[in-house]
């Protein structure tokens, strides 16, 4: 189908053929590994997420060793001690994830980021005093990267723990958003790009902004590239609308797979767990 180019410039188009407030293609499933308490796939683009959930657990003998692992190699665990459940967090990248085919150890600094980082944010939004002495532990592979890596990573992550049924307060969904011009140019007139790919993030500042639900409530804010003031309220407007718009997908990919199971038998339609949350 030809783009109506009647109210849109095509000088104005990214190197993908993007507008500036377009998402790439999205593409989830949930229950993708049958062994797993739960498990999910996340794409955006050519970026490519797969996460499997373990637990809640009260296994202690597990638990220890699975604690000593986050521990040294991530730091990625989060809980309120015995009282609320562990969060472990371990990602995995695939050597073949990029192009030059780079393997990263366990112990890689950037890694050691993104294990902090969303257990971290995955706290803040699960009801961990509901399990207290157990662990939660989420696996992250990364099987392609072009870009929004940690905004797929927590979009993986949030519908592998809803598959698992572990309480949130509501859908934690991340998006990037970014700037037309560097820091260094001093551009005013920049405009703010959502969801930037491999090349637009190496060449262009960029933040990653996490919302609650359908809301504006920013749980997660990551800003590594220097970037003016000025353009930065436009950068997190931008990401939260992609957010809303990954978060009407999710939701739509869950009720989807709710449907099926009801077709299939695997649970009785108006069956729901009823559990007292406090939050």
């Amino acid at each position: 189908m030809p783009l109506d180019t009647s109210t849109y410039n095509l000088a104005l188009l990214r190197i993908d053929g993007r507008r500036w407030n377009e998402l790439r293609q999205l593409r989830a499933q949930i229950r993708t590994q049958a062994a797993a308490d739960g498990s999910a796939y996340f794409e955006l683009g050519n970026t490519k997420v797969m996460c499997i959930v373990t637990g809640p657990s009260e296994d202690g003998k597990r638990r220890g060793q699975l604690g000593a692992s986050s521990a040294s190699a991530a730091g990625g665990g989060a809980g309120a001690g015995g009282n609320a459940a562990d969060i472990l967090v371990s990602v995995v990248v695939g050597g073949f994830s990029t192009v030059d085919r780079k393997k990263r150890a366990r112990s890689d600094k950037r890694i050691v980021e993104l294990q902090f980082t969303l257990a971290k944010s995955l706290a803040a939004v699960l009801h961990t005093h509901l399990f207290p002495r157990s662990t939660i532990s989420l696996s992250l592979h990364i099987l392609s990267q072009d870009g929004s890596l940690l905004a797929c990573l927590i979009n993986a992550a949030t519908l592998a723990l809803i598959d698992a049924g572990v309480p949130m307060t509501d859908y934690l969904v991340a998006c990037s958003a970014g700037s037309t011009s560097s820091y260094a140019a001093a551009d005013e007139s920049a405009d703010p790009l959502m969801d930037l790919n491999n090349q637009e993030e190496q060449e262009l500042p960029y933040l990653t902004i996490g919302t609650l639900g359908s809301t504006d409530k920013v749980a997660v804010l990551v800003c590594e590239s220097r970037v003016q003031v000025s353009r930065l309220e436009g950068m997190m407007v931008t990401a939260a609308d992609g957010c809303k718009n990954i978060r009407e997908y999710l939701d739509s990919v869950v009720k989807e797979k709710g449907r099926k199971m009801v077709e299939e038998g695997a649970i009785e339609k108006g069956v729901s767990m009823a559990m007292d949350i406090d939050v």
